[in-house]
């Protein structure tokens, strides 16, 4: 179907995202499939939202190019791909240094999420290593050497689960 590993990449030009176009229905159908299977053929996505083969790709594609649909990808049981130590590591940060700060996480290869947040921390990464050294040494040495980063708390994982969109 279509490639990539979801959302921005670091070695992408960023710029404003297209404005998108207003979601109907089948558009609503898609992506719910979609979500539920980023593999599904367009012949099985035409079928089950009662359209033309060449009508769900021009849709997909559209909402490839308008920023709804940013990738593809695959859900990783990070315990079984070596992973054992997942946590949500919690940073306050230089007031105006999101960019900055965001750019250096990015890099990161632990790091599968990072959000930009109210309250009283300014950002929210959930990151996933080998083990509990390897997540001291991302917190003490990677984290905790960023200029902009004024402090770090750590909430480790000790059970988590993907959600599944509504069937």
């Amino acid at each position: 179907m279509a490639e990539g590993s979801g959302g921005h990449r670091p070695d992408e030009p960023e710029g404003p995202d297209p404005v998108a176009r207003p979601l109907d229905a089948i558009d609503r159908d898609i992506l719910q499939m979609l979500q539920k299977d980023g593999r599904a053929s367009i012949r099985s996505v035409a079928e089950r939202v009662h359209v033309s083969r060449a009508n769900a790709y021009a849709r997909i594609n559209r909402l490839i190019e308008d920023g709804v649909i940013r990738g593809f990808g695959a859900r990783i049981n990070h315990e079984r791909a070596g992973q054992g130590a997942s946590a949500y590591i919690t940073l306050k940060i230089v007031q105006n240094s999101w960019r900055t700060v965001r750019d250096q996480l990015r890099r990161m290869p632990e790091a599968s999420h990072i959000a930009l947040v109210s309250g009283d921390f300014d950002v929210l990464i959930l990151v996933h290593t080998k083990d509990n050294r390897a997540l001291r040494e991302l917190v003490l040495t990677k984290l905790q050497a960023i200029p902009e980063v004024l402090s770090t708390r750590t909430l480790l994982v000790f059970e988590e689960e993907d959600l599944e969109p509504d069937a």
